[in-house]
């Protein structure tokens, strides 16, 4: 039921404030950022004179212009090349699952579920030990109908190791109802407008809050998920760790 209710968007473009800390200390500002399912990314941090840094991929290449050191990096799409602005080690694949209400879930063959306090507390287990808990609840209007009738919030999402420790844990808060331009009802979409991700091996710890955000009524053209490097800027090409 909740991933249903996100069937029809394939693409969100938004405004966000972004306060992050990690190993680099703490960074924040304004990021521009375009999302199209499954994996097309590109995020514009901004300053008063204009983008700071520009990281694109359209799935398979990576670009990152950093005109704060006057660098241009390219090279494949994997978790280490969006960390280098992120400051997240994670596929495009999962920051535009995570940015737009989503998770990814571990493979398991017998998912249990219970009702806790935040409401339908899921659990996976993978065969290598790993384990991972997503809680679901419903919106305040729904918490008397029946299941099959009820519009899911996605609330947290929790990867465990195989040890018990916690890998990942994403938090999502302030559900805003916004316009689905492709659906002929005129009915909208639940988006959480603040969206939190913690990695407690790196220290990471991200929160997004966003400004503005706008479902397309059709897919970006496939140059905004590509950039080439500027005229007489140094271009390093950059492997996968």
């Amino acid at each position: 039921m909740h991933r249903s209710l996100r069937r029809t968007v394939q693409a969100i473009r938004a405004e966000a404030r972004v306060d992050q800390r990690g190993e680099r200390g703490r960074i924040r500002g304004t990021v521009l950022m375009y999302l199209e399912r499954p994996d097309r990314v590109r995020f514009d941090a901004m300053t008063q004179f204009g983008p700071a840094a520009i990281l694109t991929s359209d799935g398979a290449s990576f670009q990152l212009l950093d005109q704060r050191d006057d660098r241009f990096l390219r090279g494949p799409t994997c978790p280490a090349n969006i960390e280098r602005l992120l400051g997240i080690a994670m596929s495009g694949e999962d920051v535009a699952r995570f940015l737009m209400g989503d998770t990814p879930r571990l493979p398991a063959e017998e998912p249990q579920m219970r009702c806790g306090e935040e409401g339908y507390v899921i659990t996976l287990r993978a065969p290598d030990g790993r384990r991972q808990e997503i809680v679901l609840s419903p919106r305040a209007a729904d918490r008397d109908a029946p299941p099959e009738g009820q519009h899911l919030r996605l609330r947290r999402s929790t990867l465990f190791h195989s040890d018990g420790r916690v890998d990942w844990r994403a938090t999502y808060e302030d559900y805003r109802v916004v316009p689905d331009p492709r659906d002929p009802d005129g009915r909208g979409v639940a988006f959480p407008f603040v969206v939190r991700f913690e990695d407690p091996d790196t220290g990471a710890d991200t929160l997004v809050r966003m400004k503005e955000l706008e479902i397309l009524p059709s897919p970006p053209a496939p140059e905004v998920f590509r950039q080439t490097p500027p005229p007489g800027l140094r271009v390093e090409e950059v492997r996968c760790e």
